[in-house]
């Protein structure tokens, strides 16, 4: 690890202590080696400031803070009250003192009860020139799971907010929990079929799960995140930059199975395939993905799809979704349809705001552009849908596993729309670790926790209900930022941030509510430093986590062995952000490192000597188990490490595709942008070789591994 910068860190006074610690900002922490950081007081004021509150001196400072309990009694009711099935809650209800209180609820049924008020009494406060009083209401523990809505009555005052009933636990269906099932993880973009424009998609995804519940017995496929991209060139490669986590990239649309397509003229059908050809020459060979090329040619014969008749119930249902989708779908496509329009070129400052005038005289003139982006979100989740049902139609236990990434892009759609939830002048990231000694910053607005509360959540439900409508399990990338995040301010280095904390009852438990709806699972991405108390609240709300072969070692390095896995977690041998197995196994990553300056201090060498130490390891394991035998080669290797998996007592077990060929190249190196191809990779085997998605199961070393994985399951 090289030395971190310096960084000067004035010591916050005792005002800016109090009130950072009162809004859950951290004003110190614990590095990874252990030892205590301050906070400098530049970072605790811009993250304080970025919640609205003013920081600027220690008087402001106590001023602020005995501002936040008036800010509490100023509001009839909260605006939302997060519980457990089973739990009873108290609300509190503010009145001028002496006025008359009541609180209703009306359940997601329609059915309205009318709630007790307690005998307790509370001193007034006074706030400005009114005394306030409280009535304190109970909500009983005997309420169904929900988003029910509370409203609050007095003297010419009425207010709402929702209480929200989640479930303790995720329910873990029994045969998922009798089976441990295993499935495939693949980066979608990278497996493509002979029918695929360049780029694997939808309708791919359909066929994978069809063909590896048939061929391997799997039972899910995890793939990465689909989220929006750019509407026009030059459009971001990483699935975890999006514009938009609510919405999809249309780049994934399949575009000969949207049903208008079967009644274009014969002309333009013609048209449509010889169009199809240029990408589609591209499928087999190992150069690198051009989202841009592709989405030129997509989006052209994605135009004139969308110009042919629907039929009355497609139109209908068409207008459902729309209905359904609302203001959020109509921001979306209006950004959309501007960012098109402008072409990368700064937008006029009035169209700052979806709500602004400007915007709504702008998506006026422009109906039919924001009316065919919205098409392209109704025919991404429809064809989404389509892979799903053929998951299950298929005999797939669990299905279409969908990656939620940590945040959006700051520019995208989201962050103009959600501007109100999101922390300006901040961005999410990372302090100092052992691999990167100044720390990450992500680029991507965090959640501004005050402002979410006070939204009642409903922001960050519809991201999570629109993730999850059409899958059998949701990966949740980074779900340490449920707990905690790193906030790095707008002109600081990122090891000059803050943590901020969240609150973690609510989040987990609207994402526990949607998921339980939808009758999906959970994974989080828990890799890291963790605090022991946050996997074992993940646990009992029935939240998995993960376990990557490469990361589970004892405190002197050494492999944790298989049975000493969690058992709540998605177990597998590598993820997307590590070479392929056989690429680590050859010590490619070493050399890849150094290429590109990534070894810090460090000689080639020592790397080199360490990550054959750490390969010994394993292999000694391995063979006296008996899962690898003396003369033992690369594919031997690869099928005992998934032993190694299988053997433990994860709930679920994933292979990754690029493993199952034995593929070299990595699909991203974290710490780079320019210097490495990252989310361009095609999938090719050992030697190079493409291969799509048709031949796949036919080839020889994932028809050995398939095998392998057969006879370790018994």
């Amino acid at each position: 690890m090289i030395d971190a910068p310096e960084v000067e860190r004035e010591a916050p006074s005792e005002p800016l202590v109090a009130l950072a610690r009162a809004c859950g900002v951290s004003v110190e922490y614990y590095a990874i080696d252990g030892t205590q950081v301050q906070c400098s007081a530049a970072a605790i004021r811009a993250a304080l400031t970025s919640m609205g509150l003013d920081a600027s001196s220690d008087v402001a400072c106590e001023r602020t803070l005995e501002g936040l309990e008036d800010q509490e009694w100023a509001r009839l009711v909260p605006p939302i009250t997060v519980l457990c099935a089973g739990e009873s809650r108290e609300i509190p209800v503010h009145v001028i003192d002496g006025d008359p209180a009541s609180l209703g609820l009306r359940l997601e049924s329609g059915e309205e009860r009318a709630l007790e008020q307690l005998d307790r009494w509370v001193p007034p406060r006074k706030v400005g020139v009114q005394t306030l009083g409280r009535a304190t209401f109970e909500v009983p523990g005997d309420l169904p799971l929900g988003w029910h809505v509370v409203e609050a009555e007095t003297k010419g005052r009425r207010g709402r907010g929702y209480v929200v009933v989640t479930p303790a636990r995720v329910t873990m269906r029994d045969d998922v929990r009798a089976h441990r099932p295993w499935g495939l993880t693949v980066q979608l973009y990278s497996l493509r079929s002979a029918r695929s424009w360049g780029i694997g998609d939808l309708a791919d995804l359909a066929d994978l799960c069809a063909l590896g519940k048939s061929r391997g017995e799997a039972d899910f496929v995890l793939i990465n995140p689909l989220h929006a991209t750019e509407p026009v060139p030059p459009i971001s490669n990483s699935p975890y930059l999006p514009t938009s986590k609510r919405y999809m990239s249309p780049l994934y649309i399949r575009v000969e199975d949207i049903p208008e397509v079967a009644y274009l003229p014969s002309q333009q059908r013609a048209l449509l395939a010889w169009e199809a050809e240029r990408p589609q020459r591209t499928n087999d060979t190992d150069e690198l993905l051009d989202r841009n090329a592709i989405w030129r040619l997509k989006s052209a014969a994605l135009e004139e799809v969308f110009l042919a008749p629907r039929s009355a119930g497609r139109e209908a249902l068409f207008e459902a979704f729309c209905l359904r989708e609302g203001a959020a779908l109509e921001d979306f496509a209006t950004w959309c349809a501007i960012a098109e329009a402008h072409k990368g070129l700064p937008w006029p400052d009035e169209f700052d705001s979806p709500a602004s005038p400007a915007v709504a005289r702008w998506r006026d003139e422009h109906a039919d552009r924001v009316l065919y982006y919205a098409w392209l979100q109704w025919i991404c989740e429809a064809q989404l849908a389509d892979a799903q049902a053929t998951a299950k139609r298929a005999g797939m236990s669990i299905g279409v596993m969908i990656d939620l990434a940590v945040g959006v892009h700051p520019e995208g759609a989201d962050a103009w729309s959600y501007q109100r939830v999101l922390a300006q002048g901040q961005s999410m990231g990372a302090p100092p670790d052992f691999y990167n000694a100044l720390g990450q910053d992500w680029s991507i607005p965090p959640w501004q926790p005050r402002a979410l509360e006070a939204a009642a959540y409903l922001p960050f439900r519809d991201m999570v209900r629109a993730a999850i409508r059409n899958a059998g399990a949701l990966r949740i990338d980074h779900v340490l930022g449920m707990f905690r995040q790193w906030w790095v301010p707008e002109g600081h280095i990122p090891v000059d941030g803050v943590y901020v904390y969240v609150d973690h009852e609510a989040l987990i438990g609207i994402i526990a509510l949607e998921a339980e709806r939808a009758g999906a699972l959970v994974i989080g991405e828990d890799l890291g430093t963790v605090e022991p108390w946050v996997r074992e609240y993940l646990h009992e709300r029935g939240l998995l986590g993960t376990s990557i072969t490469w990361f589970e070692r004892h405190d002197d390095g050494a492999p944790r062995l298989p049975e000493h896995y969690r058992a709540d977690t998605l177990a597998a041998v590598t993820t997307h952000d590590l070479p392929p197995t056989g690429a680590y196994l050859a010590g490619e990553h070493v050399r890849l490192r150094a290429e590109l300056g990534m070894l810090g201090g460090g000689s080639i060498e020592d790397a080199q000597a360490e990550a054959e130490r750490e390969r010994q390891a394993f292999i000694d394991i391995m063979l006296e188990r008996g899962w690898i035998l003396g003369d033992y080669n690369e594919e031997d290797l690869i099928a005992g490490l998934h032993r190694w998996v299988l053997e433990s007592p994860a709930l679920l077990t994933g292979v990754a595709v690029t493993d199952a060929v034995g593929e070299r190249r990595a699909q991203n190196m974290p710490g780079t942008d320019t210097e490495y191809p990252n989310w361009c990779v095609p999938v090719t085997d050992g030697n190079g070789v493409p291969v799509l998605l048709d031949d796949l199961f036919e080839h020889p070393r994932v028809r050995r591994l398939f095998r392998a994985i057969k006879h370790a399951r018994g």
